[in-house]
Order: structure tokens, then sequence, then C-alpha cells
């Protein structure tokens, strides 16, 4: 059975026909052709699907592309300015290493954005407590914590 949704993705409106039991993860993937958002695990456990639905952090594995009716969802293609300059989490992350085969990248940063969102001091603990739904296999995080709280400050400049 299909269902219809009106969604906005990255800014633009949209609708689609998607059958009822059709993930997030593999809706934004297949029929949206956004294939920064990552399948990991298909368990909620690794992190690698995490995208913004209506401005909180959550594991699109783990979500109904039906649940996304009226909602705003943001993939990591969408976080970049439209001049194709990198937002400072994603910069930050490219100048303090944060990444090495980079396919856990999109979901730490999407994470690293709602975490930043919700604390205006990050300190190593609350980043690696914040980010603990997250798995990376290459850099044993010392890299992805410097990243975060820098991308996190450069956030706060920017908006003063």
């Amino acid at each position: 059975m299909s269902v219809s949704i009106s969604f906005k993705i990255n800014g633009e409106q949209k609708v689609s026909e998607i059958r009822e039991n059709t993930l997030l993860v593999d809706f934004i993937r297949d029929s949206l052709k956004l294939t920064g958002t990552h399948i990991g695990c298909d368990t909620a456990q690794c992190g690698a699907c995490t995208v913004h639905m209506n401005g909180k952090a959550v594991k699109s594995c783990n979500v109904l592309a039906a649940q996304v009716d009226d909602a705003d969802i943001v993939t990591i293609e969408g976080i970049a300015s439209t001049d194709g300059e990198m937002h400072p989490m994603q910069e930050a992350f490219r100048s303090h290493h944060g990444l090495q085969c980079g396919f856990c990248t999109p979901g730490m940063i999407m994470s690293a954005l709602d975490l930043a969102g919700r604390n205006s001091s990050l300190d190593e603990a609350t980043i690696r407590e914040g980010l603990e739904g997250n798995l990376c296999r290459c850099t044993g995080y010392h890299n992805i914590v410097a990243a975060v709280k820098s991308g996190a400050l450069n956030m706060s400049k920017n908006t003063k």
C-alpha cells in the first residue's frame, strides 16, 4: 500500500508517493538520490544514517518515510551554503582531520550540529557523550572531538 507525503528536504518542498513500510534512509538514498546519508547497521547503532528531522538529529534507519509527512528534513547535502562553501562544522572536520575513510562523517557531522545547537559550551566529555551513538572504525575519536569543539566555536562566532 502506498501513501502520499508532503515534506521539506534541504529547504525544498516535495510531495511523494511511498510504500508505507519504506525506511527514511532508503527513501532519502534511493528515491531522492541524496547518497550522503549512509546505511551502516540498519539497527540505529552506528549513526551513519543521521539526519535532522524538525531540527533534531534522528537515525533515519529507525524512522519510516511516512513519518516525515509535514516534516522538515535536512541531510548532509543541505548544510553547506548555497554558494558551495562548507558549513563551519564540515570545515572543522576537514581541518582537524576528523575523518579517515569518511563513512561515518556525514552522520557524525549531523549529530555534532544537533549537539552544538543544544549546548552553548562543549567540553571533551560533553562531546564524547553527545556522540555516543555514532561509531567510527578508523580514528579513535580524538580528532573528531577536536573537530566538533572547533566547529561549534566557529558556529557561535558566525551567529554573533
